[in-house]
Parts: C-alpha cells; sequence; structure tokens
C-alpha cells in the first residue's frame, strides 16, 4: 500500500474528539466477535501497514501491539470502515484467547433476568498470559 493511499484511507475515518475510533476484533474464520478496542490515527495506520493488529491503550496511553505481552496476536484479515466512519471492523486471525481474562472473547457476560451468566470459562488463566492476576488491557 502506498503512502498516498494509506493517508487518503486515514483521512476519511472520523476520529472522535480524542482522536480514537472503536475497533471490533472479529474471527475470520469463524465470526465470533472477539473484542472491543481502540485506534488512534497512528495504531490503525501501523494496523493497515503491517497486517499485525495495534491498537491505542487509553489507559496506558501508548500504542498496544496485539500480544506483545501475551503472545496472543491478531493478524489483519481484512480492515472495514462502517458507513459513518467512526467505528472499524478487523477480521482477524486470532492467535490463542483474545481477552485478557483468558477467554476466547471479552464478550463472555451474558446479561439474563436473573444476573449476568459467564458464558464461556477462561481457557488459560491470566497468571499463565502475563505472570500476574489482573493486567490492565
Amino acid at each position: 500500500m502506498s503512502a498516498a493511499s494509506l493517508a487518503s484511507m486515514l483521512d476519511d475515518v472520523a476520529f472522535d474528539a480524542d482522536g480514537l475510533i472503536a475497533a471490533i476484533a472479529q474471527s475470520a474464520e469463524d465470526g465470533t466477535v472477539l473484542m472491543l478496542a481502540w485506534m488512534n490515527r497512528e495504531a490503525l495506520a501501523e494496523t493497515l501497514s503491517t497486517g499485525k493488529i495495534c491498537y491505542y491503550s487509553r489507559s496506558r496511553g501508548k500504542l498496544w501491539r496485539k500480544g506483545e505481552t501475551s503472545g496472543q496476536r491478531q493478524e489483519l484479515v481484512s480492515a472495514r470502515l462502517d458507513c459513518d466512519g467512526d467505528a472499524v471492523l478487523l477480521l482477524v486471525r486470532q492467535t490463542g484467547v483474545a481477552c485478557h481474562t483468558g477467554r476466547l472473547s471479552c464478550f463472555y457476560r451474558e446479561m439474563r433476568p436473573d444476573g449476568f451468566r459467564d458464558t464461556e470459562a477462561p481457557r488459560v488463566s491470566p497468571d499463565e498470559l502475563y505472570g500476574r492476576k489482573t493486567p490492565t488491557p
């Protein structure tokens, strides 16, 4: 992808007042919605240029390359901007789990009339992923 083509696409993205866009990661293999995170212009540019998913961590205030700590990486298959230009769908090949809780998907808490119900148990403990109990994504 040329620098001019990349810049032109990024200019069409409607980043919010903080310079961010919602990024939804979905499995390219089976359609499972894996996670929602945030990207700034630099993270989206890196993702489109390298094919390796890079997010922006609001809690850390810096770029976050998916899997840099846990090894649970995401490879870009396709990136799609929604009709309003304010959300991006990333079709990815997920290595391991996507959620920092050790589950495949971050969307495991089903909201029911009687309260929350976990739809999936952790596949790997956060201790194994990060060497500590509760990582900050």
